[in-house]
């Protein structure tokens, strides 16, 4: 991808994230532009089935990442188990065993500040549903980045905590219901 390429999608969610990306994956056209970058928290010591899962339902690719890998358009990477994943550059994804954050590895937030830092005004960041704090901050710094911001409507969240305490972060971040963000996602991709 050059900088020219479209922006960078990212997506962060945990209880209830099966549900939720069931409603924004399988909505988005072959020809997506945009890559999407996702981060599910699962426990270290499952095997994740969310790329097989979605491979399934999806018009776009749908990959579990590996180390080193290069970003493609109309392809959703799903971060792995036990795994920080890092947006290295404009053009590959890293993984890393550095410590949890919030108990999470993956972190959100380790994926949300890695967009912040290499797309900057280029990257959209969506929050879903979970039940703790990691997302708020990363969500903070592509805020303070210049990048767009949106949150799943707590109201009709799974778990609420986690798009709540991403508005308590950034209140001037946008708030939609799930066929909303689809929808959005659809537009801007």
């Amino acid at each position: 991808m050059t900088p020219a390429s479209p922006r960078a999608i990212v997506i962060g969610a945990s209880a209830g994230a099966l549900e939720a990306l069931s409603v924004i994956l399988p909505s988005l056209p072959h020809d997506f532009r945009s890559p999407i970058i996702i981060v599910v928290h699962i426990p270290p010591d499952k095997r994740s089935v969310l790329a097989e899962l979605f491979r399934a339902k999806c018009k776009i690719q749908v990959i579990e990442v590996e180390d080193k890998e290069p970003l493609r358009p109309a392809t959703a990477y799903f971060a792995p188990p036990d795994y920080h994943l890092l947006i290295e550059d404009r053009e590959t994804l890293g993984l890393t065993c550095e410590e949890p954050v919030l108990f999470s590895r993956p972190s959100i937030d380790v994926m949300f500040e890695s967009a912040a830092d290499i797309y900057g005004r280029d990257v959209t960041a969506v929050l879903l549903t979970g039940a703790n704090q990691d997302g708020a901050k990363g969500l903070l710094a592509i805020a303070e980045a210049g990048g767009e911001v949106i949150l799943q409507d707590p109201g009709g969240a799974f778990a609420a905590a986690m798009p709540e305490a991403g508005l308590k972060l950034c209140p001037d971040a946008t708030v939609m219901s799930l066929d909303g963000i689809s929808e959005h996602l659809r537009r801007i991709g």
